[in-house]
C-alpha cells in the first residue's frame, strides 16, 4: 500500500504538465520509477512503453501498466486515476477562466509559451527513452527517419512504422552489422 501511494506521489504533479500528452512525462516518470524508486527496471520500462504505445488507447496506459506493476489491479486504478483526475478537474475550472479572457494579451502569450515547453517536455522524453537503451547510430537513424517521415507525412500510420522499423533493426542485425 506504501507503494501504492508514493507512485500516486510521483504521478499527480506529473499529471499537471503532461501538455500535448503523455509524451511529456516519460523522462521524469522513468527517472522516478526506474532510478529513484527501483519499482521497475530499465527494460522492464521500455517493455511497459513499447506495450502501451501498441495497444488501443492514449499512449499514457503506461503509467496504468506502472501500477499494475506495483499493486496489482489498485495500483493499476490508483496510477491512472492519479494521472487523469487531477488534471481533468484543473482543466475543467481553467476552461471557465480561458474562455472567458480569450483574446486577451496575457491569454495570448501564455498560449504562445506553453507550445515550446510542450514541445521541449516530449523532446526530453525522447532522450529520455534512448538512454536507457544507449541508443547507437543505427537507432539515431532510424529515429531520424520516422521523425522526418511523420513530420512530411502525420498521417501516416504510427504501426507501419514500427513494422518497418523492425525489419530494418532485423535484417541489419542478422547482417551483423
Amino acid at each position: 500500500m506504501r507503494e501504492i501511494g508514493t507512485l500516486v506521489a510521483i504521478i499527480v504533479p506529473l499529471s499537471f504538465v503532461a501538455f500535448g500528452g503523455a509524451s511529456s512525462i516519460y523522462a521524469p516518470l522513468q527517472h522516478q520509477t526506474v532510478d529513484v524508486q527501483h519499482f521497475l527496471t530499465s527494460r522492464e520500462f521500455l517493455d511497459y512503453f513499447a506495450i502501451a504505445r501498441v495497444t488501443p488507447g492514449p499512449g499514457s496506459m503506461l503509467t496504468t501498466l506502472i501500477g499494475w506493476k506495483v499493486g496489482g489491479l489498485f495500483g493499476a486504478l490508483a496510477a491512472t486515476l492519479a494521472l487523469y483526475a487531477p488534471a481533468g478537474l484543473l482543466t475543467f475550472f481553467a476552461s471557465k477562466v480561458w474562455n472567458r479572457y480569450r483574446g486577451t494579451p496575457w491569454h495570448t502569450a501564455l498560449e504562445g509559451g506553453l507550445s515550446p515547453i510542450g514541445a521541449g517536455l516530449i523532446f526530453a522524453g525522447v532522450l529520455a527513452l534512448t538512454r536507457i537503451e544507449t541508443a547507437d547510430v543505427l537507432s539515431w537513424g532510424v529515429i531520424g527517419l520516422v521523425a522526418l517521415v511523420l513530420t512530411l507525412r502525420p498521417r501516416f500510420h504510427p504501426l507501419a512504422m514500427l513494422g518497418i522499423g523492425a525489419v530494418i533493426f532485423m535484417a541489419l542485425r542478422l547482417a551483423g552489422l
